[in-house]
């Protein structure tokens, strides 16, 4: 074999290594049959780059082969993502395809949610697509409300430290000074007075123990009073006093009725009014009878006729005194 023949086949080898090696650097196999593509549509790829990995339930399945603008004008400013699989596995045009952050140090990749409902998506079609919030953008979305309240509460905490150093002049200082010297004073003869009451229970000790022993003694009286009264059979004293009235009752009935002779008398006006001119007639007889003794009783000792009786005037009655 000639040395030029030998030269041509290295540098052909050499092309076909270099080609192989980049390629596979890239994450292209070359000598794999021709694999599968398919299309997805983002706003924001999140840090998703050529190469990337693609995995079906944490499987790599493929990688990222093309990230480039959408040149429909009607969907400017979108970024439309190609990518291979080298796996048979199927699914439908209604699978996910998620960006996703495996940890906060790596690059973004791709997963396939897969559904297997619908039509089976083949070559070229467009899936959808969704991003999942990485570790760090998800506790940065969490911490931009606290950050708005935090700043609130920061200018406020200003606002009252502002306040307060208005208010806490020299004249406020000496107010503050001063109530604190008359607190410790009040403290201080509270702290007296305990005393003395403390020296006063010493002192009046006896009295106090006689003091509660006659306590003790009173509602001990107080105990058997209680119990003296739970003999009393109070059931039979509110029956008798039920019945009390009951013939009172009864008897107050029979007054206002027309049937017996009280109730005759307090209900019947002529017979009270017989006897109010009975009574009347009754008094003016007997006082006729003590002003003119004569006229009703004839009596002589020696025989001697009496003499004939002049009547008094009937009207002359009413007016005659005792």
């Amino acid at each position: 074999m000639s040395k030029e023949l030998k030269t041509g086949i290295i540098a052909i080898l050499i092309v076909v290594a270099f080609i192989w090696g980049y390629n596979f650097l890239k994450g292209h196999d070359v000598f794999s049959p021709s694999a599968r593509e398919f299309i997805v549509e983002y706003n924001n790829v999140g840090g998703l780059t050529e190469a990337s990995l693609v995995t079906i339930n944490g499987l790599k399945v493929g990688q990222v082969e093309d990230i480039n603008f959408n040149q429909d004008p009607n969907k400017k400013g979108k970024l439309v993502v190609r990518f291979s699989l080298e796996n048979d596995i199927e699914f439908s045009k209604e699978s996910i395809v998620k960006i996703y952050s495996p940890n906060p140090l790596s690059g973004s990749n791709l997963a396939i949610i897969p559904s297997y409902e619908g039509e089976l998506a083949v070559t070229l079609d467009t899936l959808q697509g969704e991003i999942k919030a990485g570790l760090l953008t998800s506790i940065g979305e969490r911490l931009d409300p606290l950050q708005t309240k935090l700043e609130k509460v920061i200018v406020r905490a200003d606002t009252l430290f502002s306040g307060i150093n208005k208010v806490l002049n020299d004249e406020t200082i000496t107010g503050i000074n001063s109530s604190v010297t008359n607190l410790a004073a009040t403290i201080y003869e509270l702290r007296q007075a305990v005393k003395s009451v403390n020296y006063m229970v010493s002192d009046n000790q006896e009295n106090i123990k006689i003091t509660l022993e006659n306590a003790k003694n009173i509602t001990g009286n107080l105990n058997k009073l209680a119990d003296s009264l739970t003999t009393v059979n109070f059931n039979q004293i509110v029956q008798k006093a039920e019945n009390a009235v009951d013939n009172f009752n009864e008897l107050s009935k029979k007054i206002n009725s027309t049937d017996g002779t009280i109730g005759r008398l307090i209900s019947d006006d002529d017979l009270y009014n017989n006897m109010t001119a009975a009574s009347k007639e009754l008094e003016q007889l007997l006082r006729d009878l003590k002003t003119n003794p004569k006229r009703y009783v004839h009596f002589s000792l020696f025989g001697k006729k009496p003499k004939e009786y002049v009547p008094t005037p009937p009207d002359s009655l009413l007016f005659i005194k005792e």
